[in-house]
């Protein structure tokens, strides 16, 4: 009886019978109330105390922060998250903010423990007397304990149950509630929820709220836009301002629920509520869109994510990765320049349209620290057939988001020449080039595992005849002779050149490893933008080679910053890049690019035309900015040739490594290095590479005139200026002179009757 009269007269556990009753009506009051376990004039902490509850550690894992990506110099290019949020600390909140989400959601905050007993009791008797959960009673600290809760659910199973209308769960909620109290000051916790709470439209957090909502920060949110926010914490989904004109009429009514609140509490005055409740919405609708569609370089931000997920410092897995990327919160400061950026953009938007079968790209890079300063497209990156565009990064590697890229065509010549330099040949060294030249038995050619690749039955050709004779490294160079560089291949041995090219950075687009055949030297392998400008920039920073760099500094979420250096090594001696820098400056005086010209600089390149005319290209430097462009159709360059073919507006009989690729590179260099004190090559020794050994050109015979002229296959062709197959200076085309890569795919020696730049 005693015990009785004891159970009784304890209002805990009489409110306890109740909500177990109330529960098993049908009612989920226990949802809403239970942590208000006791009445009016119980304290929380005699509450607390019946219920024997002891507080219970909660594991608080970061928010998922918004990762953003800054050009060079800082200003945001792109944003990559999983929740679009930016933590704010409470002070940068304006303090009506907190007034109202107080007012409507906690007005006892500052007075309460880990419940408000008062609140939540009376919320479980309308509940009770209503039939269902009409009023909430959580404190401001229990809401956050379940947002919490919600954000560390991995699975939607695991999402329902961290709100499950339970009786245990909301006990865990407690005792996890009273460990916040004692852990945290109320200022930190109200920045907590602040942060944390989803306020609809994909805002979550009251930064991202603020700017989503109303195009401002938080620290500026005025009374209306504060009562708007504060009402949208309650039920996002159905005042969501997206989703229609019910929602937003919701909104309103909200906002004005809010405006009444702070009213009666007299937080605002009466003429201030008035006039807050006679203004509209006002929303302002603004859209932060995320990943590398939404940037202004999508190329180059692909680039960046596949840097950050490739990396195994950023985590152990690719999970992982993307998660840090997605919502680390991390400040990413890249090496992108806007001027060399749009420099790139202009010049290709004027040879190449985005609505061209074709596709341009380009990417500049600086020698000597490996930084990527632009990577352009012709076409834009969304990846809609409809409208043309790309899905994948065709400017850089398939570990940079990429495709299998294009043949390189003579622009891989380059590494036979500076192979042939390093092993002591002079600019006057040379031998017979024929229109025509098939290797002398099956040994002629061996790969870097010893192996046979020559085909003795193989002929490589050049486009005619015209451009047969004794060529120099000089002279072959300049008109980019085919038969030249198989032979000069030939005799510095094809494992050799293949060594240079990879010592420079050279590798296929696809990750797989290079073909090793005979017509290497010809461009057979593909390759992409980023790899070609970064090898030739090992010869503008004399010799040093520097890993492609895209980032810089890496801050994360709470503002520690760690830098990235350029990674480089000396992989060829300062003279022989020299040398190899005073014969591909004679390209645009001399060679292919004599049509075209120069750039009213130092500079040096080399044009690149493959086998039946599949793609173009041109890769050329100065001392301070390194580049190459290709040109070539991605639905399958063997099928796609660049022949009778109109782009941007003109009509091509035959597109050639200097025709498009060769006056986008002219045009985009001089506006990227404008404003940029121009810098000279160092003179070559010419003690050194000047002259010849024992391939000096045939002494002609004082009697013959030369009364052919130039390319036509007698000795005097080395004193005869080269036939650079452009045509008379201006033209946008012509017939070629012998120029272009040699087989037709991976590992194929076939035919070769090359077009020529």
């Amino acid at each position: 009886m005693q015990a009785q009269r004891k159970d009784r007269s304890n209002p805990v556990l009489a409110l306890l019978r109740l909500i177990i009753a109330g529960t098993a009506a049908g009612v989920l009051a226990a949802a809403v109330a239970l942590p208000a376990v006791g009445g009016a004039g119980v304290s929380a902490k005699s509450a607390v105390e019946a219920l024997d509850l002891k507080p219970e550690e909660l594991d608080e894992p970061p928010l998922p922060e918004r990762t953003i990506l800054q050009d060079s110099n800082g200003k945001e290019i792109g944003r990559f998250y999983y929740e679009n949020r930016q933590s704010v600390s409470l002070d940068k909140v304006a303090p009506i903010m907190r007034t109202a989400l107080i007012a409507i959601e906690d007005f006892r905050f500052y007075q309460h423990g880990p419940i408000d007993v008062e609140g939540t009791a009376r919320a479980l008797i309308k509940n009770l007397t209503q039939g269902g959960v009409t009023q909430g009673g959580s404190s401001i600290t229990q809401q956050y304990v379940k947002q919490v809760l919600v954000n560390k659910a991995e699975t939607p199973e695991e999402q329902a149950a961290a709100i499950a209308p339970t009786v245990s769960r909301k006990l865990a909620e407690l005792r996890y509630a009273m460990a916040i109290e004692k852990k945290y000051t109320k200022d930190q916790i109200l920045e907590k929820y602040l942060n944390i709470a989803y306020f609809g439209a994909g805002a979550h957090g009251i930064q991202a709220a603020a700017k989503r909502f109303f195009d401002k920060p938080a620290s500026e949110l005025t009374l209306v836009e504060a009562a708007t926010l504060a009402g949208a914490v309650q039920n996002p989904a159905r005042t969501d301002p997206n989703v229609g004109p019910e929602s937003r009429e919701r909104l309103l009514q909200r906002r004005n629920t809010v405006l009444d609140r702070m009213l009666q509490l007299r937080m605002i005055t009466p003429q201030e509520a008035s006039e807050a409740r006679a203004k509209k919405l006002g929303y302002k609708d603004v859209e932060f869109p995320g990943g590398c569609e939404a940037s202004k370089y999508p190329y180059f931000c692909l680039y960046v994510q596949y840097e950050i997920l490739n990396n195994e410092e950023f985590g152990k897995n690719p999970d992982e990765r993307r998660k840090l990327l997605q919502r680390g919160g991390l400040t990413i400061k890249t090496t992108i320049d806007p001027k060399m950026q749009a420099a790139a953009d202009k010049a290709i938007k004027e040879y190449v349209s985005r609505k061209d079968k074709p596709v341009a790209s380009q990417a500049m890079v600086v020698p000597g620290t490996g930084e990527i300063k632009a990577m352009a497209a012709s076409r834009t990156f969304g990846g809609s057939k409809k409208k043309n565009e790309m899905s994948y990064n065709i400017v850089a590697d398939a570990a940079h988001g990429g495709g299998t890229g294009f043949q390189q065509g003579s622009t891989a010549k380059v590494y036979t020449l500076a192979t042939a330099l390093e092993e002591g040949m002079k600019y006057g060294d040379g031998f017979p080039s024929p229109a025509g030249y098939k290797a002398d038995g099956y040994s002629a050619f061996k790969n870097c595992k010893g192996q046979n690749v020559g085909d003795p039955s193989h002929t490589v050709r050049n486009s005619s005849e015209s451009s047969a004779g004794f060529k120099t490294l000089e002279s072959g160079t300049w008109g980019s002779v085919n038969t030249f560089f198989v032979k000069l291949q030939e005799r510095v041995g094809l494992c050799s050149v293949v060594k240079m090219a990879r010592k420079l950075g050279v590798k296929r687009a696809d990750g797989q490893k290079l073909s090793e055949v005979e017509t290497f030297t010809l461009g057979v392998n593909e390759v992409d933008p980023i790899t070609i400008a970064n090898s030739y920039a090992v010869f503008a920073s004399r010799g040093k080679y520097c890993k492609p760099l895209a980032i810089t500094e890496i801050k994360d979420r709470n503002g520690k910053a760690k830098q990235y250096k350029p990674k480089c090594s000396q992989v060829l001696e300062e003279e022989v890049a020299d040398a190899v820098n005073g014969i591909l400056s004679g390209v645009f005086t001399k060679g292919t690019m004599q049509g075209v010209g120069g750039i009213g600089r130092d500079a040096a390149g080399k044009t690149g035309t493959t086998d039946d005319y599949m793609s173009a290209w041109f890769a050329g430097y100065t001392p301070n900015l390194a580049s190459a462009v290709s040109l070539g159709d991605p639905r399958g360059a063997a099928g796609h040739r660049l022949t009778s073919i109109t782009i941007g507006g003109t009509y091509y009989p035959q597109v050639f490594g200097a025709t498009i690729s060769g006056r986008i590179w002219k045009d985009s260099m001089i506006a990227a290095l404008k404003g940029i004190e121009a810098v000279e090559f160092t003179p070559v020794d010419r003690s050194q590479f000047g002259g010849c050994t024992e391939h000096c050109a045939p002494k002609p015979k004082k009697e013959k005139k030369d009364e052919e002229g130039p390319g036509d296959g007698d000795p005097f062709d080395i004193f005869d200026p080269p036939d650079n197959g452009d045509g008379p200076p201006g033209d946008r085309g012509g017939p070629g002179n012998g120029d272009g890569p040699g087989g037709n795919g991976r590992g194929d020696a076939g035919p070769v009757i090359s077009p020529g730049d």
